[in-house]
């Protein structure tokens, strides 16, 4: 199954941020398991870099993006991509919109972010760390 990240789940692993990091750290380690393909973009990974170095210094947080960037794949954001955001007259938060298209663009089967709200408009499914996990990962386990 191919998942996409957004960048709240990224930061929240980075910063180590309570009540939802043990969720969203499991949801990452999924780049470990074959039955899953882990993507965001290179826009979370931004947003995530910029959080994790404001609570970790640069240094720190350079060395957490590359452990990132060696375990997931990284979508495209190109300009059909921002194209595809910008025309969509359902999308209200560009930001998201980009993440969205880069998420679909990739084949993506699913969005995994903390804010289900900002995704009102997607086609394909959005699940927070923990629905995610109750949903697809604890069946496996079964």
């Amino acid at each position: 199954m191919k998942i996409f990240l957004d960048a709240n789940i990224l930061v929240t692993v980075l910063c180590n941020e309570y009540p939802r990091f043990t969720e969203c750290a499991r949801v990452l380690s999924l780049t470990d398991n074959i039955d899953f393909d882990v993507y965001t973009s290179p826009l979370c990974l931004a947003i995530a870099f910029y959080f994790a170095e404001k609570k970790n210094g640069s240094v720190l947080a350079r060395k957490k993006i590359g452990l990132l960037c060696e375990k997931l794949r990284i979508t495209s954001m190109d300009e059909s991509v921002v194209k595809s955001a910008a025309n969509d007259k359902a999308v209200k938060d560009f930001e998201d919109g980009m993440q969205y298209y880069s998420a679909l663009h990739a084949k993506c089967q699913c969005i995994v972010t903390e804010d289900k709200d900002g995704f009102y408009f997607s086609k394909i499914e959005v699940l927070t760390a923990e629905e995610l996990l109750l949903k697809y990962v604890a069946k496996k386990g079964k």
